[in-house]
């Protein structure tokens, strides 16, 4: 049987049993009694005509049929959510148990779930789970939804970024190799810019060439002012984001940088291209995700420079027990500025004019 649902034709198989409750023609006496669970169906059966019953044409069997799947009782509802079920009855179910995080667990678990509806799950507020879904490779390389909703969760955390990173081949995020007639030189620019135009597909292959270079662009010709710009950036996926983002410029890396998804802005920071000057541009940039910030301080080389330091110390997104460690390496104006600024959290001011203190310079 074919069902609508929303704007897609969903196709459903049923026994002849079933088949007599949800059949178009099926008496409406019939049809109500199905939708109030009261059959004699097998677990999947029934919450599967309960889904179809859900776009019946009749307003009150729509009704009925919806609030008894989402009432099903647990025992039910578990063997459901562990068994091959229809993806879309899967899909329907995850959005009613959105908060119950068991069920959701089954879900996941299931190879019935389609990768639509792991994507979904992977959005929603359950630490657990997020790094339950990251350990799907497969799911992972097969649906580029799922690293998007990953990489835009406030709870995903570094484990579950450096495993979302971890599924790219090394080659590919590599550097062009050094141009034949140099080997021991760079990589060949043409080499770089024609596998970014690759990346880019044929609409957006012109702009190659800008997210290639390392020049900083002139004020009146910033590319950023240019709308194909975010708009080519737009269409990439999280997989050719992260692989512009290594293979890149300063222009790519500037802008991808400040990409809502957390997996893409980590790949900017762990660019082998990346300079002194971009990182403590970014550790002073209050529009950057704290993740990359997280990142600037856990790395020692970035922390022997004095200007990444002072950044990161007067940055309010800086994690405040990494802050309140690099004022104690800054010099005394500097510290003196902290203390009187308005624009630093309170702690980090008060902690500030301590330090001064101590120094005896207060």
């Amino acid at each position: 049987m074919t069902e609508e649902s929303g704007n897609r034709t969903i196709r459903m198989e049923f026994s002849t049993l079933a088949e007599k409750y949800v059949r178009a023609d099926a008496p409406l006496e019939s049809r109500l009694r199905a939708a109030s669970g009261a059959v004699p169906l097998e677990p999947v059966e029934l919450a599967s005509v309960l889904f179809a019953l859900m776009h019946d044409a009749d307003a009150t069997v729509r009704a009925r049929a919806a609030q008894e799947l989402t009432h099903l009782p647990d025992g039910i509802c578990k063997t459901v959510l562990e068994s091959p079920t229809h993806p879309a009855v899967l899909a329907r179910l995850a959005r009613i148990h959105a908060d119950e995080e068991e069920h959701l667990f089954r879900l996941v678990a299931n190879p019935a779930t389609d990768d639509g509806t792991v994507a979904y799950i992977a959005s929603l507020p359950h630490l657990r789970l997020l790094e339950t879904i990251a350990r799907n490779q497969e799911r992972m390389v097969r649906c580029d939804d799922i690293a998007e909703a990953l990489g835009r969760n406030p709870l995903t955390g570094r484990a579950t970024i450096e495993r979302i990173l971890g599924l790219l081949d090394p080659r590919d995020l590599a550097s062009p190799p050094p141009s034949e007639e140099f080997p021991g030189e760079a990589p060949d620019p043409r080499s770089v810019e024609q596998a970014i135009a690759a990346l880019l597909g044929q609409d957006g292959a012109h702009l190659a060439g800008i997210l290639a270079s390392e020049k900083t662009a002139a004020p009146t010709e910033n590319p950023r002012q240019d709308g194909n710009l975010p708009a080519a950036l737009q269409k990439m996926t999280v997989i050719q984001k992260i692989k512009l983002a290594r293979l890149g410029g300063r222009e790519a890396r500037a802008l991808l940088v400040r990409d809502r998804n957390k997996v893409v802005a980590s790949a900017v920071i762990l660019s082998p291209k990346i300079s002194e000057s971009e990182v403590t541009a970014i550790a002073q940039s209050r529009s950057v995700a704290e993740e990359v910030l997280r990142r600037i301080c856990a790395n020692r080389e970035w922390l022997r420079s004095y200007s990444v330091k002072q950044a990161l110390a007067t940055n309010p997104k800086t994690p405040q027990i990494s802050a309140i460690k690099f004022l104690s390496h800054l010099h005394e104006r500097d510290l003196r500025s902290i203390a009187k600024s308005r624009d630093v959290p309170a702690a980090i001011s008060a902690q500030a004019r301590r330090v001064l203190q101590r120094k005896g310079q207060l």
